[in-house]
């Protein structure tokens, strides 16, 4: 069985996030695809995040259609007390949600058979040499990154760890090929979405929704809804 895992913070979920969805779903033979909203984003420690408990509950609405898509807890906030509906401020003592633990985890539920493929986009693809055992990771499972345009094949294969990073003379041809197709090289699966990108940003989106606006653009129409009466992102 293929599995997918789409990790990340999810404030809020958004179109482009199911559309790499969907995409990687299709050119993997994804059997599911658990969305793991993250507790403690290493990249964003001391950064004002919404409550886990409404980034779930926006996931669990925005698949509602799909059966295979499945929210998942594997990051979940280990007290109660910092899901508390509104506004939290994860503190740098609370434990980093590093993505090689959570695949190490999630994977001794799988069978051996199984296959995990780890859903990203490109943007924070380019910083994967930094990810916490980022070379381990590799090991762990393969890539499935959504593409946009400008970026190039040597583009991705450079954003490698440096161990895992072919030679600049082996990379050089593939400056002018765009990222698609399949990237294989030794102990690395990268699968690039070219037909996915999405000029959607939950930045944007809280902006949007602080000021009012309509948000039926960005998000699935239940998330919109969700976002309108619980008040997320408003001002004040």
């Amino acid at each position: 069985m293929n599995i997918g895992l789409f990790g990340g913070t999810f404030d809020p979920i958004h179109r482009g996030h199911l559309a790499l969805a969907r995409a990687a779903r299709e050119r993997c033979k994804l059997s599911r695809i658990l969305f793991v909203p993250a507790n403690a984003p290493p990249h964003k420690q001391g950064e004002p995040l919404c409550a886990f408990a409404h980034r779930y509950a926006m996931i669990s609405l925005a698949t509602q259609a799909e059966k295979d898509f499945i929210p998942s807890l594997l990051e979940a906030p280990e007290s109660s007390a910092t899901a508390a509906p509104g506004k939290e401020k994860i503190k740098t003592a609370a434990k980093p949600n590093y993505t090689i633990d959570t695949v190490v985890r999630l994977k001794q539920s799988l069978k051996k058979i199984d296959r995990l493929f780890l859903l990203v986009g490109i943007d924070a693809f380019e910083d994967i040499a930094k990810w916490h055992q980022a070379e381990a990771l590799f090991g762990e499972c393969a890539f499935v990154v959504a593409s946009r345009p400008g970026y190039s094949l040597a583009d991705v294969a450079n954003a490698l760890p440096e161990s895992l990073r072919p030679r600049k003379e082996v990379t050089q041809p593939f400056h002018k090929q765009a990222a698609s197709g399949d990237l294989v090289l030794n102990g690395v699966t990268i699968h690039l979405l070219d037909n996915v990108y999405q000029p959607i940003s939950s930045t944007a989106i809280r902006q949007a929704a602080a000021a009012g606006k309509p948000l039926g653009r960005f998000v699935e129409p239940a998330v919109a809804d969700y976002i309108k009466k619980t008040g997320l992102y408003r001002r004040g």
